[in-house]
């Protein structure tokens, strides 16, 4: 009745894990720096390309914030930029 108690638990998480795990193949050089980059030993890939896969979405939402004032200031830019009275500058 021992083995039922410790037995069962395990099993319940062992399947949980197998239900919505996956296989994919990536080369070795890749498993070799994602080992470099873990936070620490125990940490797995799974959590670690998820940590990754955050951090690119901010710099990507971040970048897509950089652009969108870029193009927001590019008519004021020009106004600035295209004037005749700096022309003259130019040929000074």
């Amino acid at each position: 009745m021992t083995s039922f108690i410790y037995n069962k638990p395990l099993t319940v998480y062992s399947e949980y894990i197998m239900a919505d795990a996956t296989t994919i193949q990536l080369d070795k050089r890749v498993v070799a720096t994602l080992k470099k980059v873990k936070q620490h030993p125990r940490q797995t890939y799974n959590e670690l390309i998820i940590k990754m896969v955050d951090v690119f979405k901010k710099v990507k939402q971040h970048n897509q914030y950089d652009e969108f004032l870029h193009k927001v200031q590019q008519p004021k830019m020009r106004a600035l930029w295209d004037n005749k009275e700096d022309e003259g500058w130019e040929r000074a």
